[in-house]
């Protein structure tokens, strides 16, 4: 990934009353070392992080995405984030993309070991080609979680409902569907909830109803899922959040992955069992995806 521009941020509280954050940003070579040894970020995957989408310069669902950075912050123990601060920061870095596609990363780790705050950053590079996601669709196969329905509720110290920097879980659940000759996962309970994919959100259409998981189960909220819903109420559709079992799931007439960058990536596999996708709906997701959102 060429990395169009990164920056460092001395994060400032949350109640820092200035309008202009400019001095607290640093602007770095994204090839150069930057990082600490210490950093911890880096030694235990302690801290949080945001990908928002960019389309020419324009970022996505800015507000959504700062509001999840704080909600997984305060999950984590970790400082809460000056809004206004990072809002500038991805202001700033949104100028330097080019035409076409991009990703903006929002990180914010405890620090260094034994150090006196939180270290941030930002940074802003070309998105993958997801054409063929879009357009052709996704096999997916579906993979115990390791924990029950009711887990999260039980302890959550397992962060569950946290957009964290531990994503260790999430590429070997990733590298095993594709051993299982897919192109991603989606987990399930292990008493057959259907929960969410490693980097995406699910969206089914079950008996004429839009649905996704219900967050209560300890699911990170999808804001790319959220502005979909809101597109599709727009348009005279019905949305729901439930619960949706795997027997749900095959009752489906159509289903996307979604997720800020890939955008509505339809399902046209599941296990091996085909889905239908549906051609006309599909890319008027990813039009309006595609639209700027704020």
């Amino acid at each position: 990934m060429a990395w169009h521009l990164a920056l460092v941020i001395e994060p400032a509280a949350s109640d820092d009353s200035r309008t202009d954050f400019s001095a607290t940003f640093r602007a770095v070579d994204p090839s150069s070392p930057v990082l600490p040894l210490g950093e911890l970020s880096a030694q235990r995957g302690d801290g949080v992080f945001e990908s928002l989408g960019v389309v020419g310069s324009h970022p996505q669902e800015v507000d959504a995405h700062l509001r999840r950075l704080a909600r997984s912050a305060e999950l984590c123990d970790l400082p809460v984030p000056h809004a206004e601060q990072w809002r500038q920061a991805i202001e700033r870095v949104a100028r330097g993309c080019g035409p076409g596609e991009s990703v903006i990363k929002l990180i914010l780790s405890r620090g260094i070991e034994h150090g006196a705050g939180p270290t941030a950053w930002v940074t802003a590079a070309p998105a993958a080609d997801f054409t063929a996601a879009r357009q052709e669709g996704i096999r997916i196969a579906t993979l115990d979680r390791g924990y029950d329905s009711g887990a999260p509720l039980r302890v959550p110290w397992l962060l569950q409902s946290a957009k964290t920097l531990s994503y260790a879980v999430n590429m070997a659940a990733i590298r095993e569907a594709k051993r299982r000759g897919a192109d991603d996962a989606l987990f399930v309970t292990s008493d057959g909830v259907v929960l969410e994919a490693p980097t995406a959100s699910l969206i089914a259409r079950i008996d004429g109803v839009f649905v996704t998981p219900t967050p209560a189960g300890g699911i990170l909220p999808g804001t790319t899922q959220a502005s979909i819903f809101s597109w599709l109420r727009s348009e005279g559709g019905s949305t729901a959040s439930r619960e949706v079992t795997a027997a749900d799931l095959g009752r489906a007439d159509a289903a996307w992955l979604v997720s800020s960058v890939r955008l509505a990536a339809p399902i046209r596999e599941i296990d091996g069992v085909r889905l239908p996708v549906d051609l006309d709906l599909t890319p008027r997701l990813n039009d309006y995806l595609l639209s700027p959102r704020d």
